[in-house]
């Protein structure tokens, strides 16, 4: 399935299709005035600091794609635990930008991105190695994906927030669903899981179906590929419910057998 796996530059029309879609669907929602100042699922954000953190976002992007290419210097780095505040304070400094303009800004931002992206040649996306201000060097392949996320989960936020009945998309959902494993294996918080552990992670539809064993212990979390049976917890999840859960927009997902060892696992993640 490289084709709904964004580390493979197979799945490149895939991904531009979607972040296309999803962005088209954010701008409909926060070109109504009516919106602008609604409230999400986003924590305290309003609908417009979500535009204000996807402008920050991606022209942060440009400079570390600079950056890979000898073009510049990369950002400061802020470490992970610290991404929430940082994103935060980003996203907030654009309050007083009016509506249109900031629209506009994001709009030229999403078209010189996406064109990065174009350019970019099947080698160079998984060997550039391009700096994020929060998780260091990463292929180029991941900026896609987080794109999808930007788009697809802060939509979801936004109609959330103003009370909108809706579902996230399953080709969103089925992309983000690898990038889950690694946001769970990049934010495990310290000495929660100080007892070797094992459990599974059963995807129950969509592209990416499959099982995955999660090892926990003092070095943190891994999560690969493999069979789930007799292992004495697993939890079961659609795309979507993996990925809203994953970014800590609700608690979901069945667990089979060890309740507590799967509720422990759910909980043992700072967010992002």
């Amino acid at each position: 399935m490289d084709a709904w796996n964004f580390m493979s530059p197979e799945s490149r029309d895939n991904l531009r299709r979607a972040i296309q879609t999803e962005a088209d669907g954010m701008f409909a929602l926060v070109e109504d005035p009516a919106t602008w100042e609604a409230p999400t699922a986003a924590g305290a954000w309003q609908a417009r600091d979500v535009v204000g953190h996807l402008v920050d976002t991606t022209e942060s992007y440009f400079v570390g794609f600079d950056a890979a290419r000898g073009l510049g210097e990369p950002n400061p780095g802020v470490p992970l635990v610290d991404m929430a505040p940082a994103v935060d304070a980003g996203a907030r400094r654009f309050r007083d930008v009016g509506r249109v303009e900031l629209l506009a800004r994001l709009r030229s931002d999403r078209e010189k991105l996406a064109g990065i992206f174009d350019g970019l040649t099947d080698e160079e996306w998984t060997s550039l190695q391009v700096p994020h201000t929060y998780m260091g060097p990463l292929p180029a392949c991941f900026y896609p994906i987080f794109q999808v996320v930007d788009y697809a989960v802060h939509s979801w936020d936004i109609r959330q927030g103003i009370g909108r009945p809706h579902a996230l998309s399953a080709e969103a959902a089925d992309l983000l669903v690898p990038l889950n494993f690694v946001v769970w294996s990049s934010t495990a918080l310290a000495g929660v899981f100080s007892e070797r552990a094992e459990l599974g992670i059963r995807v129950a539809s969509g592209a990416n179906a499959g099982e995955h064993k999660v090892t926990l212990g003092p070095d943190g979390v891994a999560i690969e590929p493999g069979p789930v049976d007799g292992l004495p917890a697993v939890l079961e999840f659609d795309p979507a419910s993996l990925v809203l859960t994953a970014y800590g927009r609700m608690n979901a997902g069945t667990a089979r057998g060890d309740l507590s060892l799967a509720n422990r696992f759910l909980g043992g993640f700072f967010r992002i």
